[in-house]
């Protein structure tokens, strides 16, 4: 399970610090994509394929558009010696990264956002908002 925050600075060949916790439980390479609200979706290859799976499974008129919107914008990152990986322009820009990201845990995913974007996406939240998600899981 991928959960905990890290804030990390983009460095002037636009790549980040990937955190090591994440990168032990992702693997050598992991993918990176568009995600729900204008952030980095980041998945091991194990949780790509189950999403695939999923996907796939969608009728084929709504199946199209998501398999695009996913799947176009996709690229494998493989970290470098020093836990560095390359965040492409085209998701750089989508999540509207210029310098301080945080790396944040999702259970089976992580999200790359924009430190200030985070901040007032949880900023909305509210404990009793979540309370009335859990209270639909019977919680």
């Amino acid at each position: 399970m991928l959960m905990g925050q890290y804030e990390h600075s983009i460095d002037p060949k636009n790549r980040i610090n990937f955190p090591a916790k994440f990168r032990e439980q992702l693997g050598e390479n992991f993918i990176l994509t568009v995600g729900l609200d204008e952030c980095i979706a980041v998945y091991s290859a194990e949780e790509w394929d189950k999403l695939e799976q999923k996907i796939n499974q969608l009728p084929m008129s709504r199946g199209r558009s998501v398999k695009r919107y996913f799947f176009s914008n996709a690229v494998t990152v493989e970290p470098d010696k020093q836990g560095r990986i390359l965040l492409p322009p085209h998701l750089r820009e989508y999540a509207h990264l210029e310098k301080d990201v945080i790396v944040t845990g999702a259970s089976d995913h992580a999200e790359i956002w924009d430190v200030e974007r985070w901040q007032s996406y949880i900023g909305h939240l509210t404990s009793e908002s979540v309370a009335e998600e859990l209270d639909s899981l019977e919680f």
